[in-house]
Order: C-alpha cells, then structure tokens, then sequence
C-alpha cells in the first residue's frame, strides 16, 4: 500500500486508495517529532549549574554535535523536580540524589545517571563572630553558629542546596526553626539572592562552590569552612520517562543524557573554569 502512495502517482489513484493514502500520510508526520527542522529539549535543572556559566560553555557543543537546541530553565532542584513530575520539561539536571533516585522509583524519570561534582562551603564575614573558621568538623562549626546565635541566612527554598543544609543539621543533632531562631533567617530564594541577603546582613550561609565563585558581591565575606565529606555535592542527570509523559522528547533527551556522560561530554565538563579555577568534576557512572 505505501509503495502505491508515492506523491508522484496519487492524483491518478482511486478515491479510495487516495483517502487511505492521506491516512498513511498522516499517521506518518505525526510520528515525527515536534519541530523536526528546529529540535530543542527543555531541561529542568538546579540554578547553580546555570548561574555559573556551565550551561554558556557547554550546551553550544551539544547543539553544534546534534543539531538539538536544549532550553534551560533554572529553578532550584525541588522545583525542578516538581515541573517534570508535571511534564513541563524532558530531562532534569539536578544535586539530591535521594530525591533524584526517588524521582525515577516513583515512575517520574527513566534512570538516574552521576554527571558531576563540587562541593558546599561555609560562608561567613571575616570577622567570624562565631570562630568556624577553627572548627574541627562541620557539625562542630554549625553548633558554634547556633550558641553564639550568630545570623545564618538560609535559602528556604527547597533546593538542592537547601536540602543539603537540612541535612546538615540534622547530622549536628541540631533541631533548627526560624520561629524560634529569630537568628535564623530564611530567604525564600534562590542561591544567588541568598548570597546577597547574607552579604548585606552580615550572616553566615552554606553555597555550592560554583555559585560562591561566580558571585561578584562579596563584601567581606569569604569561604570559613570547607573541604569534608559530607560537604560533598553530586549532581545527577534524570531522562524524564515517556510512560509517565507522553508528549516527553525521550529520544532526544537521551540523547542529551548519553552525551553528557560520554567521554567527549565528560572532558568539557572537566575543561570550564572560572578564573583558571575548576568548577564542577565529572564522574558520570
């Protein structure tokens, strides 16, 4: 039947054979993708990994070896997390791996993948009221901050690093509550803009290092504590699933996903830097 709907020939044909051969037709350009001449992804990801200038160096390499367009929004992971559970993106780039993991269990996403590492820091002014600076461990230097009731300006955000920090002082034995912490000061926004609360209010905050280094309003506030293992931040890479999201651009957000963790991907991950200083480490799996 195909071979008797070539474009040359169907003027000529029955009605019949004409109307089923607009049918094939059909049924042929709706499989191909959305905007087949101009493919693009929408990739849901943290703020950091954007806020740095990564995706500026990284994403044209991609673009130049696909021919797909990849459209970022940035928003902090718990919120990117949520705009693909409601399918409003193809793939995520994110750093909570628990919530990435159970992102994909949950139906969400198809597989979590390692992409990249930094690490958090431990910002603060110069003249650390609270002395973390000579702290042994992180908890230690967190519960310094909670005795002296130094101000600590946290994102409250539910972002990656928002989530980290929660963490952190859980691990402390620390039960922290801005009600009854009038010290503890949650911003509500993200990274960047806690950064600049913090530098205005002469507080203390936790940073992924990324951010901290492209961030141009320092003050006197520097990097106090740094350089453990449960500093550590790992970003993931998640396809969203098409079982779950119909409409999802799989193909190409695998595609995506392969590359990233290919060797070719992995090495210009490696090769940004901001001011000679390296800003993310690849470690996909």
């Amino acid at each position: 039947m195909i071979s008797n709907c070539s474009l040359n020939r169907y003027l000529s044909l029955p009605n019949k054979t004409l109307t089923a051969c607009f049918v094939i037709f059909a049924a042929i350009f709706a499989e191909r993708p959305a905007n087949a001449d101009n493919p693009f992804i929408i990739l849901q990801s943290t703020t950091s990994t954007q806020n740095s200038g990564l995706y500026d160096y990284l994403l044209p390499h991609f673009t130049a070896k696909s021919g797909i367009e990849v459209r970022v929004v940035a928003v902090g992971t718990g919120q990117a997390l949520r705009n693909a559970e409601k399918c409003d993106g193809d793939i995520l780039i994110t750093h909570s791996k628990v919530d990435e993991v159970k992102f994909v269990e949950s139906g969400f996403g198809t597989k979590r993948s390692n992409l990249m590492y930094n690490d958090f820091v431990v910002l603060g002014p110069a003249n650390d009221q609270a002395n973390i600076a000579s702290a042994k461990t992180v908890y230690d230097a967190l519960q310094r901050i909670v005795a002296s009731q130094s101000r600590f300006a946290s994102c409250g955000d539910n972002s990656g690093t928002h989530k980290a920090e929660k963490r952190l002082w859980k691990a402390a034995n620390l039960i922290i509550d801005s009600a009854a912490n009038p010290w503890y000061l949650e911003t509500g926004l993200g990274m960047g803009a806690t950064l600049n609360f913090a530098v205005q209010t002469n507080a203390y905050t936790l940073s992924d290092r990324a951010t901290w280094l492209s961030f141009a309003n320092r003050a006197s506030h520097k990097i106090l504590f740094q350089g453990q293992p449960p500093l550590f931040n790992q970003y993931g890479v998640v396809p969203v699933s098409n079982s779950n999201c119909p409409n999802v651009k799989h193909e190409f957000a695998q595609q995506f996903t392969d590359w990233l963790v290919s060797a070719d991907g992995q090495n210009i991950i490696a090769s940004f830097t901001l001011n000679d200083v390296q800003l993310f480490f690849p470690n996909a799996d």
